[in-house]
């Protein structure tokens, strides 16, 4: 047997994560939580304890197996995207930067200027992303945008994802500055065509370097001899695995400062022709307003009732009683509707020379199969299923997923753990995925197993098609 151990470093809570590794199946054996220690200048405190707790619970000697880690503490991977044209490369830049599990600060379109430039140093990002043309295409903004990001001086690194036409210019431009840069493949080669993994790739290098140099962070290196993720890039590699398992997929993850929302689909065939601009097949979007702890009062503003202020008096981080889930679940399902809202394509109608038709701008979600929730405010209070339900709404004027949707609560968090794991174990965390399913939608038991449990408080304990709760020990 193997045992593999994941820790997930957030920015208040550390978990621990225990599976073992047999017949080519993940299954799970314990879990430990602590507070995270950056404050006190070393994250190996809190690792530690979560991960004495995950020992002491499931019997496991605390050396025991290989340790993964994926972190969202330090304040994440802050990025600058800068591109040529807002619906082309800039928009293609900021999917690639998105999708590993940055957070973008800054975008600006078009050649830059002073003002962007005084922007940019205010901003100071941990890496910059630069785009723009095609191949063979537009030369001398990008050249002239290369110049003045490289005028900053920053020192954070430079990646250049555009046209490949100018690389050695832009290459002797960053090289007489001083400046750190890395050259990757065009992320819009051409009209229509988005080339998003190259630019993740090394983004994910990138925040292993920064992520262990950050204050207190230093501890994470000596933990695992593996790449560290960040959380937000270990749940869309874990919704990519499950999409490929079981079919298309949305999970949204609502937190305490975002909404995040990922999904892997390529949409129907009936809108995929309708398509204005590319979208890639794996997409994820951050609503930085749409926190139901920091951003609790910027939510509530946008709920039909407004900000009361005597309701939120009860918003607690981790609510403790029935008055206080109250709460967070009144802005859990406010994040949710237009965190997917914002996430999701549009239908509008525009007239041509042969009459009027119907046009799609955005992610086509109408092919969806799975709508997982993950994270505390989905997984953590109950209802959350009920909170998902009501964005399964079908074709309107937004593409959203069909009322035959099947949702599924990640009670227990597991995305993170089963991503950061799935950098060895891909194929494993696959047939993981597959197998969970199949025991929660056949109601069966895998060997060793205690079988699907279904949270009564959230919906009927039958468990049918379309309506399903289960933790992550439904793979164990």
């Amino acid at each position: 047997m193997t045992v593999l151990t994941t820790l997930e470093i957030g920015s208040t809570i550390t978990k621990a994560n225990a599976f073992k590794l047999e017949s080519g199946l993940l299954h799970h054996i314990g879990q430990g939580f602590a507070p995270t220690s950056v404050a006190a200048g070393d994250v190996r405190i809190g690792a530690d304890a979560a991960i004495a707790q995950m020992s002491e619970r499931c019997g496991l000697p605390l050396d025991a197996g290989e340790v993964f880690v994926n972190s969202s503490a330090a304040g994440g991977l802050r990025m600058s995207v800068h591109g040529l044209t807002k619906s082309m490369t800039a928009r293609a830049a900021r999917e690639a930067a998105l999708g590993a599990g940055a957070i973008v600060t800054m975008t600006t379109v078009g050649a830059m200027d002073e003002f962007d430039l005084e922007d940019l140093q205010e901003n100071n990002p941990n890496i910059i992303l630069l785009a723009g043309g095609v191949d063979d295409g537009e030369k001398r903004i990008v050249v002239e945008n290369a110049r003045i990001i490289a005028s900053a001086k920053l020192g954070v690194p430079v990646i250049y994802a555009g046209n490949s036409r100018v690389r050695r210019r832009i290459e002797n431009i960053f090289t007489e500055a001083g400046q750190p840069l890395t050259c990757v493949d065009n992320v819009f080669p051409d009209v229509d065509v988005l080339r998003v993994e190259p630019v993740r790739a090394v983004i994910h290098d990138v925040f292993n370097d920064h992520i262990t140099a950050a204050p207190g962070m230093q501890g994470l290196a000596k933990l695992t001899s593996h790449e560290i993720l960040p959380t937000p890039g270990a749940v869309l590699l874990a919704t990519e695995l499950f999409a490929d398992a079981v079919g298309d997929a949305v999970v949204v993850d609502v937190g305490g400062a975002t909404t995040d929302v990922h999904s892997v689909t390529d949409g129907s065939s009936e809108w995929t022709a309708r398509v204005i601009d590319p979208e890639p097949r794996t997409k994820r979007t951050v609503e930085g307003d749409l926190g139901v702890f920091v951003n609790a009062r910027r939510v509530a503003a946008m709920t039909d009732e407004g900000v009361d202020e005597k309701r939120l008096e009860w918003l607690r981080a981790i609510p403790n009683d029935e008055r206080e889930a109250e709460v967070t679940r009144w802005l859990a399902k406010e994040a949710v509707e237009i965190g997917v809202a914002r996430h999701a394509g549009t239908v509008t109608e525009i007239f041509t020379p042969t009459g009027k038709t119907q046009v799609v701008r955005g992610k086509d979600l109408s092919a969806v199969r799975w709508v997982v929730g993950t994270g505390g405010a989905l997984t953590r209070i109950p209802g959350g299923a009920d909170i998902l339900r009501r964005i399964c709404t079908g074709v309107g004027a937004q593409l959203l997923p069909s009322p035959e949707a099947t949702i599924v609560i990640d009670r227990d968090y597991r995305f993170s753990a089963l991503g950061t794991v799935a950098q060895c174990y891909r194929d494993e965390v696959r047939r993981s995925f597959a197998a969970w399913i199949d025991s929660i939608t056949d109601t069966t038991k895998l060997p060793g197993d205690e079988g699907p449990s279904v949270n009564g408080d959230v919906l009927s304990p039958d468990v049918t098609k379309n309506n399903i709760s289960h933790g992550m020990e439904s793979t164990s």
